[in-house]
């Protein structure tokens, strides 16, 4: 998965990263001060759907303000408009916990690696670029719960639009190197991750994470140190983040700071208690269901987005409508998207853009003719990914919020400009 137009990172990035450090610890107060600024329609159903929009953020551009503390930043669908890569200033931000780093120093920064292992490990960011192979890839990272805001009926938690997501390419060295160096002993049961954030109060769980042995010995989770050629920034996990390509982000720790082997199931409450979705496809229940079986969210379903168009974006009877957007496979590749004007009825192949690899974005053009009559035309886009999983016509549902992958649409609103 190595791309040679873009090698990675040489031992010199470490002075960029300092650098890095430094900047963002200077911009941190300004959470505790005046954010709002401009404000975006979300068009989240029924509930208030105004957000700000802010650039006060260290190290980030533009971004929509869902949460100050912690800081939930959500990325303006107009991003993903202009290319698959989504820049490192405007990838959306997620943490659970409030009490974070304002700065960190690289010269004492330790990645522990310890637990049911021969050699435990405490290793400098200097040692983990000198030690192991580097490995790249292109991979989307999308909140469990990233358009929540659209779920119908409303559920809580942080009401995102489509923009808790994002996709970048990823500079790292493989996790199974770096556990293989530890020695993992037999009878290793899953690998836990935590990173160098903290709940505010003493009896609140540390956020943890747990991937099984095997996964995370299977040569794609990454131990990341750049993001799209650059140190990451402070607010995406800077020094280093774990990567688990296909699945949810819950489980890219950030800011990872500890790995521990355990010789038993992970039972913390983030890996027992929260992230649970219904053990059904697509994690869909009935709204007021009451008791399911429930499983930890892992793998990513596909998913296909308009990126041109809006709700009530005008066109002109009979004319020639241009949509873009981009599509993602979920833990594989895309094959095709699909875009229909009848209600699903009968779908036309739109064309694939192009292809960075199994995780990533992909972005697709298609022209649709608008209806000859004035008034509303849905456009309905969907993906296929490469084990031929197409995105359900009814969109599913959970009361967490997680997981959403049905069918998406655009209504536009034919008729002549006003």
């Amino acid at each position: 998965m190595h791309d040679d137009a873009s090698p990675p990172l040489s031992h010199p990035a470490l002075s960029r990263r300092r650098l890095l450090a430094s900047a963002a610890s200077g911009a941190m107060a300004a959470w505790a001060g005046p954010l709002l600024a401009r404000e975006v329609d979300l068009r989240l159903p029924g509930k208030p759907a105004l957000r700000p929009l802010t650039s006060e953020f260290p190290q980030k551009g533009e971004m929509i303000l869902q949460r100050t503390r912690p800081p939930l930043l959500e990325t303006p669908l107009s991003v993903f408009d202009t290319s698959v890569i989504t820049p490192n200033d405007r990838f959306y931000v997620r943490w659970h916990w409030s009490q974070i780093p304002e700065t960190i120093d690289v010269a004492s920064y330790r990645l522990a690696v310890h637990g049911h292992v021969e050699r435990p490990l405490s290793l400098t960011l200097a040692s983990l670029m000198r030690d192991f192979e580097a490995i790249e890839y292109v991979a989307v990272n999308q909140c469990s719960g990233n358009s929540r805001g659209l779920f119908q009926p409303s559920v809580p938690g942080a009401q995102w639009a489509h923009g808790a997501m994002g996709n970048a390419r990823w500079t790292g060295v493989r996790l199974k190197d770096v556990l293989a160096k530890a020695g993992i002993k037999p009878g290793a049961v899953d690998v836990r991750f935590a990173g160098l954030d903290e709940p505010l109060v003493a009896d609140a769980p540390k956020f943890r994470k747990s991937l099984a042995v095997d996964h995370a010995s299977d040569g794609e989770v990454m131990i990341a140190y750049a993001m799209n050629g650059e140190g990451l920034p402070l607010l995406n996990g800077f020094p280093l983040r774990l990567i688990v390509p296909g699945w949810y982000s819950t489980y890219w720790v950030k800011m990872l700071s500890d790995i521990e082997i355990l010789p038993a199931k992970d039972d913390n409450f983030w890996m027992a208690k929260a992230y649970q979705v219904p053990d059904t496809p697509w994690g869909h229940v009935e709204p007021g269901t009451a008791d399911y079986p429930k499983v930890p969210i892992s793998r990513m379903v596909p998913r296909a987005l308009f990126t041109n168009l809006a709700d009530g974006q005008r066109v002109a009877p009979g004319s020639s409508v241009a949509v873009a957007g981009i599509a993602m496979g979920g833990d594989c590749g895309v094959a095709k998207v699909e875009v229909s004007t009848d209600g699903g009825a009968h779908w036309a192949a739109a064309t694939l853009g192009e292809d960075l690899g199994a995780y990533s974005f992909r972005r697709f053009t298609a022209k649709v003719t608008a209806l000859a009559a004035a008034g509303p035309m849905a456009v309905l886009c969907r993906c296929t990914n490469t084990k031929g999983v197409a995105q359900p016509m009814r969109m599913n549902w959970n009361p967490g919020g997680y997981m959403r992958g049905g069918v998406e649409t655009v209504t536009l609103t034919v008729g002549d400009a006003a």
